[in-house]
């Protein structure tokens, strides 16, 4: 469907099933902190009946107010009339990328996020500098004093969400197949994620761990690069697909007769960040192909997929409590507290919320502590927090107050940006606790705490 300022802007009769009753207001992130009715699921449905109606025009003012939605779905979850206001902003988003209705400021910054975030060398040639910097007084003192707000508030952002950067995240030497460790039970293939293999390699490299250990052989293809959800959520389809085709293509060139991964075909393809998870398995209509549908058809969050196969006898044996700050392991007298962020493209994306809890119940000793609003959007949200990083940053204080009150002693996040963004709240707020990924906690357990 082509961009048109004064006609329909999604397929018609998909905002037919909305009879405006207000439910999905309370759920709503951009409503939570700019408290207008255009800023709202219910107020944009509203603006594209009036458009398509010829009663409104879609020009840069109107397409602010979507371009204020974060794309979290929590409306779809929240919505007693089954109003799919997911199809209805990925059908939108595509013609918000007319160059009419954003500043040459703001095309040009996403155009550099789109050249960089999903393609790990040319992101590792840009951080590079930047390892002398990150998580040193260096990067204190320059925060503390301000010296970051003198480059704008997208460059700011962008510098608060840096974490320290680990050396693996400089280097992709992981073997093509890491085997089973004793009888094989499955054999899958992993997506890596360009944004989590460059800021938190220790998730990669736990869901490793726990995969071999639970008797899953792992197939990883060389100079995989990024699956296309951060251009996807920005409604840049051609971009995505050139990412999704060149990602299975990456697949397809390991396993076969003669190809490093063996002949051997996949029982699942797993990824660790839901928000890759939630691009990945829309595959099949994103490239409305038959190779997108049947790659779509096997992907599945490690989390899902754990709880659904089960973890096997020997890894659920060497389960130990986890330590407490203090060194102390935790017991059933004091057991160690952990508070689930439930991640938006998980939750309310791929319908996902009891596999993680039972992962981590089958921890000894721990005892999940649920958010207030955990079903609210923490402002993440793909290049949200970066393209609009004032209603991002106070969703982020929402979320870490609401994290913190829990009293848990951990936060635990499935999805990068999440996590990023979670613990740059959590420090600004003085109570800076560790934010994990639960198989990085599984791990954790058997190795022995």
């Amino acid at each position: 469907m082509s961009a048109s300022p004064t006609g329909a802007v999604v397929p018609a009769g998909i905002t037919d099933p909305c009879v405006h009753c207000g439910f999905c207001l309370p759920t709503c992130a951009s409503y939570r902190v700019l408290a207008t009715e255009m800023d709202s699921p219910r107020g944009r449905i509203h603006a594209l009946k009036a458009i398509e109606a010829g009663e409104l025009t879609l020009d840069a003012t109107v397409a602010s107010h979507f371009d204020s939605c974060l794309g979290c779905f929590a409306c779809v979850t929240a919505c007693p009339s089954g109003v799919r206001y997911d199809q209805l902003i990925e059908a939108a988003r595509p013609q918000l990328n007319a160059p009419e209705l954003r500043s040459p400021a703001q095309r040009a910054f996403r155009r550099t996020l789109f050249s960089l975030l999903p393609y790990p060398a040319r992101l590792r040639a840009v951080l590079a500098p930047l390892r002398a910097y990150a998580g040193t007084p260096l990067q204190a003192m320059a925060r503390r004093t301000g010296l970051t707000r003198l480059f704008g508030p997208q460059i700011e952002a962008m510098e608060r969400l840096l974490p320290p950067l680990a050396p693996e995240a400089f280097r992709d030497d992981l073997p093509v197949v890491v085997p089973a460790r004793g009888e094989r039970r499955q054999r899958v293939g992993l997506v890596l994620g360009c944004v989590q293999r460059l800021f938190d390699p220790a998730v990669n490299a736990a869901a490793l761990e726990v995969l071999s250990a639970n008797g899953i052989e792992v197939v990883i293809p060389p100079e995989q690069g990024c699956c296309g959800a951060v251009t996807h959520h920005q409604g840049e389809l051609e971009h995505t697909r050139t990412l999704a085709r060149d990602l299975i293509a990456r697949f397809e060139a390991v396993i076969g007769p003669g190809r490093p991964a063996g002949p051997e075909p996949l029982d699942a393809v797993l990824v660790a960040a839901s928000g890759c998870g939630h691009t990945l398995k829309h595959y099949g209509a994103i490239l409305e192909e038959e190779s997108g549908g049947s790659f779509a058809a096997r992907v599945a969050d490690i989390q899902e997929y754990l709880d659904r196969v089960g973890l096997s006898e020997g890894f659920a044996a060497s389960l130990r409590p986890l330590r407490h700050a203090d060194g102390q392991a935790a017991t059933a007298e004091r057991p160690l507290e952990l508070a689930y962020h439930d991640a938006c493209h998980m939750l309310h994306g791929q319908g996902l919320r009891e596999p993680p809890r039972s992962l981590l119940g089958r921890i000894p000793h721990v005892r999940l502590r649920e958010a207030t609003e955990a079903g609210v959007c923490c402002g993440s949200a793909g290049i949200y927090n970066l393209v609009q990083p004032e209603e991002a940053a106070e969703l982020g204080r929402i979320k870490a107050a609401d994290l913190a009150g829990t009293g848990a002693a951990i936060a635990v996040s499935a999805n990068i940006g999440c996590s990023l963004q979670i613990r740059r709240h959590l420090e600004e707020s003085g109570r800076p606790l560790p934010v994990l990924h639960p198989v990085q906690l599984l791990a954790r357990s058997a190795a022995g705490g």
